[in-house]
C-alpha cells in the first residue's frame, strides 16, 4: 500500500485541534505533511485495523469520531507501532517505563480530586495481553492512550462540563493538542512532570490541593457544621444556639435563646471575617462558620474543579468578582490591589459565570432595559399608567425612535406582545448610576454604579437583575485605570452630566465572574461562603460526591469534560 500523505493543516481543521497547551514545547506548529505510514508488523496491522474501524465507523462530528481520528493520525505516523507496550528478549509483553509512571499517577488520582477508576478501567489490564494475543495487545495499547488523554483533560479542564451543572456557567474548555501531548509523554523519561504542567498554577488551587492532602476523613478534629435555618436575630429562640455556644466555647446552657453573650462573640467573628458586624446570623455568617476546619472534603474537590474551569492565565492586571462572596478585586500579578463590595443577581436573575475583557467605560449611561424586565415589570406598569415612562425618566422606543407614551392606544397592547423598547435616560435616579464598565457579552451583564446604596450594607447581596453593582464605583474606576495615562477618576468625574460619554481605554482588562464557595488566604486559612445559586451542591452531585443524591440524578449529572473537548 502506498503511503498516504495528509497535510497538517487539513488535520488541524478536520480534527478540531486548536493551539497547543504546552507553550514552551508545542506552541509553534509548522505546516508540514504528516505521513500515514503502512504497518510493518502484525501488531501494527491489527492496531491500524482497529483504529480504522473506529474512525470510519463513527459518525462525523461526534466525540468518538474525533477521538478515533486523533489516534489514527498519531499512530499512523509511527507505522501503527505501539507507544506503551513492548516485548522483552523472552517475548514477555510489558508496559514501557513511561506508561508505568503514568499508571502510578492514575492510582494517585484521588490526591488531585479525581477518580482512579476513570483511568484504571478494566481495559487497562496487562494480563490480557501476556499470552501474546496481538488483538488483546492492540486493544490494550489504544485503551491506554485513551485513558491518558482522559486524565490529561481532567487535569486541565476538569471532569464535569460546566453547562451540565447550570446554563449560567458559560465556560468553554481550554484547547489541548492531544496528539502533541501523547507524543511528548511517550518520549519523556518524566511524564508526571509533563502532566503536572496541565494543572492550574493559581496559589488558591494549590492551597486547596494541599488541604485535600491533609484532610482527615474521620472528622475527629473538625467541628460539626452549623445547620442552615431561618435568619437568627438577637433574642430569637433557635435549636442551633447550643451548637453555636459550643463552637465559640461559651459555657453550656440548656437555653436556646440567642442571648447577648453569644451576640458579642458572633459580632467579633463577623468583624474578623469581613462580614457585616450586625450580630445577625444569616447565610453568609453560617457559611463562614462552616469554613476553615469545618470544610467538607467534597467542597474542596468541587472548588478545585471550578479552578480547572478557569483560564490558565488570569491576566497580569485583571478584575475578579466572586459571586458567593459578594466582592470584587483588582489583581496585579495575581495579588489583590483593590477590593470593594458588590451586589450580584438574585437567584431568579443569576449573574452568569464567565470571563471576558473590559473594553469601555460609559459615563452618564443610558439604561437599556432588558426585555425580561420590560415584560415582567415595565409593560404592566405602563399599561396601568402611561405616565410611568416619564415618571421614571425613561424613553419609549419604537423602531429606534422615541415616541410619546400618550400617543399609543394601550388597549391594543399586552405585556406578552409589547412592541416597544425602553431605555432610562442619564440622571441621578438611573438604575446604572453615573458610570458602567462594559465587557460586551451575550448575557448583557456588566459592572455598574447604582443609586441603591443601602443594599451594600446587607450581608447577603444577591439582589440585582443579573449585573454586578459596585459599591465604590469611582474608587474602582481610579484603580482600574492605573495603567491608563490619559484616564483617571478626575477625568471621568469631569464628564458627569446629562449626556452619555464613552471612554475607551488603551488596554483591555480581563474580567472574571467566578463562583467559589471556598477561598484560601495567603496563610492557608480557608474561608467558606454560601452556595447562593446552588451551583456548588449540583456540582458535588455531578462529581458523584453527594451520597444523599439518588443514583439516577448523579449519573445524569456526570457528563465528563471530555464531551466538550475540541
Amino acid at each position: 500500500m502506498n503511503k498516504v500523505a495528509v497535510s497538517l493543516l487539513a488535520l488541524l481543521i478536520a480534527g478540531g485541534l486548536a493551539q497547543p497547551v504546552l507553550a514552551q514545547d508545542v506552541a509553534s506548529v509548522e505546516l508540514s505533511r504528516i505521513v500515514i505510514a503502512p504497518p510493518q508488523s502484525e501488531l501494527g496491522g491489527i492496531i491500524k485495523a482497529g483504529l480504522s474501524a473506529s474512525y470510519y465507523g463513527a459518525r462525523a462530528e461526534t466525540r468518538a469520531y474525533r477521538d478515533a481520528q486523533k489516534l489514527y493520525f498519531l499512530y499512523g505516523q509511527r507505522h501503527f507501532e505501539p507507544i506503551w507496550l513492548s516485548k522483552d528478549t523472552s517475548g514477555t509483553i510489558t508496559f514501557s517505563p513511561a506508561a508505568e509512571k503514568i499508571i502510578a499517577l492514575f492510582r494517585d488520582a484521588a490526591s488531585e480530586g479525581l477518580r482512579p477508576d476513570d483511568y484504571l478501567t478494566p481495559a487497562i489490564d496487562l494480563s490480557k495481553a501476556r499470552g501474546g494475543d496481538a488483538n488483546a495487545m492492540a486493544a490494550l495499547e489504544t485503551a491506554f492512550s485513551d485513558a491518558t488523554l482522559r486524565y490529561a483533560n481532567h487535569l486541565y479542564n476538569g471532569r464535569i462540563v460546566p453547562q451540565s451543572v447550570d446554563v449560567n456557567l458559560d465556560i468553554q474548555p481550554k484547547p489541548l493538542d492531544e496528539v502533541a501531548l501523547l507524543e511528548k509523554l511517550a518520549k519523556s523519561k518524566d511524564p508526571a512532570a509533563i502532566l503536572g504542567e496541565l494543572e492550574p498554577t493559581h496559589p488558591e488551587f494549590l492551597a486547596l490541593k494541599a488541604a485535600l492532602a491533609g484532610f482527615d476523613g474521620t472528622g475527629a478534629d473538625r467541628p460539626a457544621p452549623i445547620g442552615t435555618g431561618p435568619v437568627l436575630h438577637p433574642g430569637n429562640i433557635d435549636p442551633r444556639v447550643p451548637a453555636l455556644r459550643a463552637r465559640f466555647e461559651l459555657p453550656a446552657s440548656a437555653s436556646s435563646v440567642y442571648d447577648d453573650a453569644l451576640v458579642q462573640v458572633v459580632q467579633a467573628f463577623q468583624d474578623g471575617q469581613g462580614l457585616e458586624v450586625d450580630g445577625v446570623i444569616g447565610p453568609a455568617t453560617i457559611a463562614a462558620l462552616n469554613g476553615g476546619p469545618a470544610t467538607r472534603r467534597e467542597d474542596i474537590i468541587a472548588n478545585m474543579e471550578r479552578w480547572r474551569w478557569m483560564p490558565r492565565d488570569l491576566g497580569k492586571f485583571a478584575v475578579m468578582v466572586n459571586i458567593p462572596e459578594y466582592r470584587l478585586w483588582i489583581l496585579r500579578d495575581g495579588k489583590p490591589e483593590y477590593t470593594t463590595r458588590v451586589v450580584v443577581g438574585k437567584a431568579s436573575n443569576q449573574t452568569p459565570v464567565f470571563s471576558d475583557n473590559i473594553r469601555h467605560i460609559v459615563v452618564n449611561p443610558y439604561w437599556n432595559v432588558p426585555s425580561s424586565i420590560i415584560r415582567n415589570e415595565v409593560a404592566p406598569a405602563v399599561l396601568r399608567n402611561p405616565g410611568y415612562i416619564d415618571n421614571q425618566n425613561m424613553d419609549l422606543l419604537y423602531n429606534g425612535e422615541a415616541i410619546s407614551p400618550w400617543s399609543v392606544n394601550w388597549n391594543m397592547v399586552s405585556p406578552s406582545d409589547f412592541p416597544f423598547r425602553v431605555r432610562q435616560r442619564p440622571g441621578p435616579g438611573n438604575a446604572l448610576g453615573q458610570i458602567k464598565f462594559l465587557f460586551p457579552n451575550k448575557h448583557d451583564v456588566y459592572l455598574h454604579d447604582t443609586p441603591s446604596k443601602s443594599y451594600f450594607q446587607r450581608s447577603t447581596r444577591a439582589l440585582s437583575h443579573g449585573c454586578v453593582r459596585v459599591q465604590n464605583p469611582m474608587e474602582f474606576a481610579d484603580a482600574l485605570m492605573a495603567n491608563e495615562p490619559n484616564i483617571s477618576r478626575a477625568s471621568l468625574e469631569a464628564m458627569f452630566g446629562s449626556t452619555e460619554r464613552w471612554v475607551n481605554p488603551e488596554h483591555q482588562i480581563p474580567v472574571h465572574l467566578t463562583y467559589f464557595t471556598l477561598r484560601v488566604d495567603a496563610d492557608g486559612t480557608i474561608h467558606s461562603y454560601g452556595d447562593v445559586y446552588g451551583h456548588n451542591a449540583k456540582l458535588i452531585a455531578a462529581l458523584g460526591l453527594a451520597s444523599d443524591q439518588p443514583p439516577a440524578i448523579i449519573a445524569q449529572a456526570q457528563t465528563t469534560a471530555d464531551d466538550l473537548s475540541p
